[in-house]
């Protein structure tokens, strides 16, 4: 049990992940300028007083609070649809390779080359979206998948996700007319073709519509003012105990702000950001292992087509 503390404590202060290297030095002129604040409403000599009642910040927070909460809304939510479309198309990228892996029959031995570069095809499809989303160009990830001829003109098409997709569906009409697969089966390996390319859609959707810039810069604005009026409402009271009061109230606005403003996009390289690579890795090591599978001879028995 006190292994679990130890190990909790360490983990809340870790810096991996958190917001505290990014809002430090905003915390940190927070906290001196209500240092500032509490000096000189300290000096005995001073002709004016810097304080203002408590209460008088009583609709500032609440207005600041509820704006706080409707930025926070919308980052989750825009975060929680990319990982749902991420989730399908991983899942759908999947079952599309059981089915070709499965049910695409191998009437000549240069079929077995033919479908394995589909089902390969199937994680570029998986990559080539990860660099889409990031504005990133073909890098050695999708050469490692593709051959040189097929890198090459996708370096040159502005979205390289939908290309492969459509090479994918021209192999699954060659398969047709070859009578490799029969209409049913076309028609699955289409409708999760399909899905594979809403789900590319769905995650251009959170990349294309961001927040406005206005919003975003506006609340921001709004958060600095309202931490650099907190000294005035607090000297009163705390006294020498402003400047880390207000670093605090600082700290856990501003890290919040930061926090949502992460959110918005879900597929870049910041630490809470989806392990795009992690995930476009795990994927390509599931399709080693499924073509690593042996069928059985009887199989294409069993899955002969009309």
């Amino acid at each position: 049990m006190e292994t679990k503390r130890r190990q909790g404590f360490r983990w809340a202060l870790q810096q991996k992940g958190s917001v505290v290297p990014v809002v430090f030095k905003q915390v940190l002129l927070c906290g001196l300028f209500g240092f500032f604040i509490s000096s000189v409403h300290n000096l005995r000599n001073l002709g004016f007083s810097l304080s203002v009642p408590l209460w008088a910040g009583v609709i500032p927070t609440i207005v600041i609070a509820l704006l706080l909460a409707i930025r926070t809304q919308t980052a989750y939510e825009r975060f929680l649809e990319g990982r749902k479309s991420w989730g399908n198309l991983t899942n759908t990228v999947r079952n599309q390779a059981r089915q070709v892996w499965v049910a695409v029959r191998e009437i000549e031995p240069a079929d077995r080359a033919k479908k394995l570069e589909t089902i390969r095809l199937l994680v570029a499809f998986v990559v080539a979206t990860k660099l889409h989303l990031r504005g990133e160009t073909v890098n050695s990830e999708l050469e490692y998948l593709l051959s040189t001829e097929r890198c090459l003109e996708l370096k040159n098409l502005t979205n390289p996700p939908l290309q492969i997709s459509f090479w994918i569906g021209n192999y699954f009409q060659e398969q047709y007319s070859r009578k490799s697969i029969n209409s049913t089966q076309l028609a699955a390996m289409h409708k999760l073709l399909d899905r594979m390319v809403n789900n590319l859609g769905a995650c251009e959707r959170v990349i294309k519509t961001p927040v406005p810039l206005a919003d975003a810069l506006h609340l921001r604005e709004l958060v600095l003012i309202y931490c650099f009026s907190l000294p005035f409402q607090m000297v009163g009271a705390f006294f020498w105990l402003t400047g880390p009061i207000v670093a605090l109230i600082s700290f856990a606005l501003l890290g919040l702000e930061e926090i949502n403003r992460e959110m918005e996009n879900p597929f870049g390289y910041d630490d809470n950001d989806l392990p795009l690579d992690l995930n476009c890795d795990i994927m390509l090591h599931n399709i080693e292992d499924l073509i690593s599978q042996e069928l059985s001879p009887d199989h294409w028995e069993l899955t002969s087509v009309n």
